[in-house]
């Protein structure tokens, strides 16, 4: 009986000291300041197995557990977000596995800076036109992405095209939620890509986004004043032919009678009691008695 209890406490000692297979592929990736740690089981590691993180600030010399990545499983991440509190500090993350007699060598992810080392994705963009110019509003899925850009002093990276003819030009501006593209044409469609410019960051450029500066003409408006234009050359034609035709009416009218020379001789006729007259114009004769 002693015998067999001396075998079972040597066998549990043996199995506490084959450790676990140490997690794999431990690596760090951060979008829009949003940090998540991923990693793989180690070879031959049970199922029932646990995984434990910890991270280290260059500040401190203590490492600390992540609380709410005290008990992960296989296939779960950590959200680093709120242990990597400084942007300009460096952390570095480990991974360990564990069971209930074992636990296995600690691995450790690549040294992690919150400021060069997130992607800032593109951001959400709406696009008025304002007459001669464009109104961007963006906004920042993460409240803390906008508090970055404004306190690293960020500039926006705007890429203009011309929808009608291809014409593109760049501009650099400072960060704002509200931004002004000014000195364009109106009524015509522009498209903006607008990206993060930071020293250090990687950024995302956005789809582009396509607006017109103005209202566009409209088509039935076009045709109503090219109708109307019409009109009015047909209506002033009529009103020319009217004051020629007019005009030759009152010169016909006007126009001084031919002088008639009459001859007046007297007709002897054997009736001495009648005097008769004859009338001779360029028209004619006539008699008169």
């Amino acid at each position: 009986m002693i015998l067999n209890l001396f075998f079972y406490i040597l066998f549990l000692s043996v199995v506490r000291c084959i450790s676990l297979s140490a997690p794999t592929k431990v690596s760090i990736s951060s979008f829009n300041m949003e940090h998540t740690l991923s990693f793989l089981p180690g070879p031959q590691t049970p199922s029932d197995a646990s995984f434990t993180v910890e991270v280290l600030c260059s500040r401190k010399q203590s490492w600390k557990p992540v609380a709410a990545c005290v008990a992960l499983k296989a296939g779960q991440t950590c959200d680093l977000t709120r242990a990597f509190k400084d942007p300009l500090d460096h952390y570095v993350a480990r991974v360990q596995a564990f069971t209930d007699t074992r636990r296995s060598n600690w691995t450790e992810a690549k040294h992690f800076q919150p400021l060069s080392d997130t992607v800032i994705g593109p951001p959400d963009m709406v696009v008025s036109g304002c007459g001669n110019c464009l109104i961007l509003h963006l906004t920042f899925p993460v409240t803390q992405v906008i508090d970055y850009l404004k306190e690293s002093y960020a500039d926006l990276i705007l890429h203009v095209r011309r929808t009608r003819d291809g014409a593109q030009f760049t501009l650099h501006m400072p960060y704002s939620e509200e931004t002004v593209i000014r000195y364009l044409q109106r009524g015509v469609e522009y498209c903006v890509t607008v990206s993060v410019r930071h020293f250090y960051t990687t950024a995302i450029p956005s789809e582009p986004h396509c607006a017109f500066t103005s209202p566009p003409p409209s088509t039935t408006s076009l045709y109503m004043v090219l109708g109307l234009l019409g009109s009015f050359c047909v209506l002033m034609f009529l009103l020319t032919v009217l004051v020629v035709y007019g005009s030759q009416l009152t010169l016909k009218w006007r126009r001084p009678q031919t002088p008639v020379t009459v001859y007046l001789y007297q007709s002897h006729t054997d009736d001495t009691n009648s005097n008769c007259f004859n009338i001779w114009g360029r028209t004619g004769l006539f008699f008169i008695s």
